[in-house]
C-alpha cells in the first residue's frame, strides 16, 4: 500500500485528547548506532521547502497557546525526577526572539525545583516529515533537557509500544554529549537495545545548534547541524520494531535529577538553568 503523506494538524485542529499518561523520561544508555538492515525499501524522499507548522518566537510573553500546551505536576514522571512542571511565565517565556525554558531551585508542592514541559499535542501533530529545532542547552550537573516526540494516540499501547523519538537529549554531568534516540517495544533502554547515537558538540551549552529529525516510512534519521548522527531503518517487522506510522507530537523540557540526569547528583549552584530555543519548524514529507 502506498505510504500516506504526512498529516499535519495545526492551529485549527479540533480533536479529543486521549487520557493516556506516558511514562515520562527515562535513562538513555549509549549503545551502538542503528545499523542499516534489510527491510522496507528506502525511497528517495524529499520534504517541502516551506514549513507547514512553525514557531519563530517573534513575540513576547507566554508561549503561543495556539501551538503549545503544558504537562503539569511533580510526581517524578516515571524517572524519579525532582521538578514540578508548571505553566508559569517564570518557567517558560518568549522574548528577544527566543523561547526560554527555566528550571529553578524553588519549592512547589512536594518538590524543591520547578521547570516547564511544553507540548504540541492537539496543536501540532505529525505523521512523517522533517522537524528542526535550533537550541542552546542548559549547563550544570543535574540538568536533563530534551527535545523529543511522543505518540498522540498511543495506538499500539503504552510506552514503549507506541514509540518515542528523541531529537535531542543531554545530561549536565556529561557536558556537550548530545544523544539522539528511538525507542520501541523491541528496542528500548530497559533491555539496553534502544537505537541511539551520540555526538560531542564542544559549545552545545554556549551556542545555538540545529537539532533535526527526518522521519519517513522507511527510516528515522537524526542530525546535528545537518550532519547525520543516527540512522534507524524500518525493518518491516511490525509495530514492535516500527510503531512510527502514527501521529506524534513535540515536547521540550528541562528535567532536574532523575534516574539518568541525577546519576551524579544535582548541583544547586547551577540554577536557574535555561534552555533557549530560536525556532521550531516542521516540514511535510513529499510523497512521490
Amino acid at each position: 500500500m502506498k505510504p500516506s503523506r504526512m498529516l499535519l494538524v495545526g492551529v485549527a485542529l479540533s480533536m479529543a485528547s486521549l487520557a493516556v499518561a506516558c511514562t515520562g523520561r527515562h535513562e538513555a544508555r549509549t549503545v551502538a548506532p542503528a545499523a542499516v538492515v534489510s527491510g522496507v525499501q528506502d525511497k528517495p524522499w524529499t520534504f517541502e521547502a516551506m514549513p507547514a507548522w512553525r514557531d519563530e518566537f517573534d513575540y513576547t510573553g507566554l508561549p503561543d497557546a495556539a501551538k503549545w500546551g503544558y504537562d503539569l505536576g511533580g510526581e517524578g514522571w516515571g524517572n524519579n525526577e525532582l521538578q514540578d512542571y508548571t505553566d508559569s511565565i517564570d518557567n517558560a517565556f518568549v522574548g528577544d526572539g527566543v523561547l526560554t525554558i527555566v528550571a529553578r531551585r524553588e519549592t512547589k508542592g512536594k518538590r524543591n525545583y520547578t521547570s516547564a514541559r511544553l507540548i504540541s499535542k492537539g496543536k501540532g501533530d505529525f505523521l512523517y516529515g522533517r522537524v528542526e529545532v535550533r537550541a542552546k542547552l542548559p549547563s550544570g550537573r543535574g540538568t536533563w533537557p530534551a527535545i523529543w516526540m511522543l505518540p498522540t494516540d498511543w495506538a499500539y499501547g503504552g510506552w514503549p509500544k507506541s514509540g518515542e523519538i528523541d531529537i535531542m537529549e543531554h545530561v549536565g554531568f556529561d557536558p556537550n554529549r548530545v544523544h539522539i534516540t528511538a525507542h520501541t517495544e523491541a528496542y528500548y533502554f530497559k533491555i539496553n537495545t534502544q537505537k541511539t547515537a551520540t555526538k560531542v558538540i564542544d559549545n552545545a551549552m554556549t551556542q545555538f545548534h540545529l537539532y533535526r529529525v527526518d522521519w519517513t516510512p522507511d527510516a528515522i534519521r537524526g542530525y546535528i547541524d545537518d550532519a547525520l548522527v543516527l540512522e534507524f531503518r524500518n525493518e518491516g517487522k511490525g509495530y514492535e520494531v516500527w510503531p512510527f506510522d502514527k501521529r506524534f507530537h513535540l515536547l521540550m523540557n528541562i528535567a532536574v535529577g532523575g534516574d539518568w540526569g541525577g546519576q551524579k547528583g544535582v548541583d544547586d549552584q547551577v540554577f536557574p538553568a535555561r534552555m533557549q530555543v530560536d525556532y521550531v519548524r516542521a516540514y511535510k514529507l513529499v510523497d512521490r
